[in-house]
């Protein structure tokens, strides 16, 4: 990681959108510490917070409309020649695209603070058909957002953002394992309670 940080501190705004691009697309790069680290160039006067801002954004929209334009291209490619070997099926293929047309707009903007999140939606709402312009309102109003709240927090914490950092990867993972645990029992607590109401 220290050798990313100082990659980003030579070759700054082009670092910058070159990183984050990688990251999005699926690259194991914390996109969210360095985030973090530019907001601390900001506040030591090393980067300016409005190039910083549209860089980073730039290199979000970049990665993100890679990841969909990969679901559109290759998605279903991949799925037929690979699908059985991870024992996916069509049919439940179908059923993620259902899924995801009831909340996957959403998640193209919160999946921003998800790890591992951030590219598979813009895939699989690739797959899905969805049309680019709504495509478009939720992937990059998410990560405008993204983009702006951790560029803030890296200025505000100054010198301690790699206490911040700790904190923020600490959360987000103990975020993503109660939501892997809490979703499938929700499902199975709605499939029980549809199977209960069913006429005998």
């Amino acid at each position: 990681m220290e050798s990313l940080f100082s990659w980003l501190s030579h070759y700054g705004y082009t670092g910058l959108f070159a990183l984050l691009l990688l990251g999005i697309v699926g690259l194991p790069i914390p996109d969210d510490a360095l985030l973090v680290f530019s907001g601390y160039l900001i506040s030591t006067g090393r980067l300016d917070p409005v190039w910083t801002f549209i860089t980073a954004f730039a290199g979000a929209a970049c990665g993100i409309s890679v990841s969909y334009w990969l679901g559109i291209t290759l998605g279903h490619t991949a799925v037929e020649r690979y699908g059985p070997y991870i024992h996916l099926t069509q049919e439940r293929l179908e059923r993620v695209h259902r899924w995801f047309r009831r909340v996957g707009n959403w998640l193209l903007s919160i999946g921003y603070f998800i790890p591992g999140v951030r590219h598979f939606t813009a895939i699989v709402a690739g797959m899905s058909g969805l049309e680019f312009p709504t495509f478009a309102i939720f992937a990059y109003g998410g990560a405008a957002v993204w983009v702006a709240l951790f560029l803030t927090l890296g200025y505000v914490v100054g010198e301690q953002w790699p206490a911040l950092v700790d904190v923020i990867q600490r959360f987000t993972w103990d975020f993503v394992i109660a939501v892997a645990i809490l979703l499938p029992l929700g499902w199975l607590v709605r499939r029980r309670f549809r199977n209960g109401r069913r006429p005998l």
